[in-house]
């Protein structure tokens, strides 16, 4: 039985008329962690998105297989329900839904079974230790009045309770402060301790990156995956930039 949890091949994609992705090519095995970094405009969040079957964006080549099963065509809550988790950069707010509601409704989606509210509150209540979140958050509306840090914190707690086989955190410590680093980087480490899940991590930052063992670090410019190398790709990134993959792609 195949050790992959997602293969991407040959993935062309774009918005309307304007290809952003071209020939996207990786990998990911069970309980690997992959970076993604690039430049502003690079197509990091398009790939994430085209992932989770954002349906703005539009597959123009290539296929999506995830557990082995082709998704290329299938809706985004689809691809939730069967394990894959994308959380946003800039999270929506949902009056009138508190959060805990919407976990619970989520876990019962993917489930297909309810959800019995003892064991719920219990896992919950444990999931927010993890992240230093008051109880009190659950019953707030969804993402309402939140903090930048506190939405963030939001997303992994979903995470903890969601246990993905496929988890993509797209730009989830931007903005945020030492601490509030510190604490969702806590939050991602319990996931991955607990699910032996996969991650794929986009990001401009590697601070969210210090306390995760990286297996690999895919660089995308233009649409393109240029290079992929190991953990130490990303120390490379840091001392010298993006200037001499730039270089390589005039």
């Amino acid at each position: 039985m195949s050790n992959n949890v997602l293969e991407v091949k040959n993935l062309s994609a774009g918005i309307e008329e304007r290809e952003i992705l071209h020939d996207v090519n990786f990998t990911i095995k069970k309980g690997e962690v992959h970076v993604l970094m690039g430049p502003n405009g690079a197509g990091k969040s398009t790939i994430g998105n085209v992932i989770m079957g954002n349906p703005r964006y539009q597959v123009t080549g290539g296929n999506i297989i995830f557990n082995g099963e082709d998704v290329t065509e299938y809706s985004a809550d689809k691809r939730a329900k069967a394990g894959i988790f994308l959380s946003f950069q800039e999270p929506l707010e949902v009056p009138g839904l508190p959060l805990d509601g919407f976990i619970k409704n989520a876990l019962e989606q993917k489930t297909g079974e309810r959800v019995r509210i003892w064991d719920f509150k219990k896992e919950l209540k444990k999931a927010m230790d993890v992240l230093s979140m008051n109880e009190s958050y659950g019953k707030r509306n969804l993402n309402v009045g939140f903090s930048g840090g506190e939405k963030k914190k939001a997303e992994i707690l979903q995470l903890l309770m969601l246990k993905p086989d496929l988890a993509i955190l797209d730009e989830t410590d931007s903005g945020l402060d030492v601490d509030a680093v510190r604490i969702v980087s806590k939050g991602i480490e319990e996931y991955m301790r607990e699910t032996n899940g996969s991650l794929l991590i986009i990001t401009h930052s590697t601070r969210i990156l210090d306390n995760l063992n990286v297996d690999y670090t895919h660089v995308c410019v233009n649409g393109h995956i240029i290079e992929t190398g190991d953990g130490s790709l990303v120390e490379k990134i840091n001392e010298g930039g993006y200037e001499s993959f730039l270089e390589e792609r005039k």
